[in-house]
């Protein structure tokens, strides 16, 4: 079911693709080109529920360390480090 508005910013919903990246211990995982309805005043992402199912499923086998991942150069910084540098 497509959303009518984004429920942050009351933008239209429309049709694209987007990624999701999460941190699961000292690991991380993006998965790319996700089918979703994307705000286009905000650019706030809502998954499909079956995405939303498939992302659930690869964060558990992820989790698990049973997903084969491509490499990715990634960098981390605190929160309280990008106060520091703003």
């Amino acid at each position: 079911m497509k959303p009518d508005k984004c429920s942050l910013c009351k933008g239209k919903m429309k049709k694209g693709k987007t990624d999701f990246t999460i941190k699961i211990d000292h690991k991380i995982m993006s998965i790319t080109d996700i089918p979703a309805y994307i705000c286009d005043n905000c650019g706030e992402a809502y998954f499909t529920p079956d995405a939303s199912k498939l992302i659930d499923k690869a964060m558990i086998k992820f989790s698990k360390q049973k997903v084969a991942l491509y490499p990715i150069s990634a960098g981390e910084i605190s929160f309280k480090e990008v106060g520091q540098i703003v």
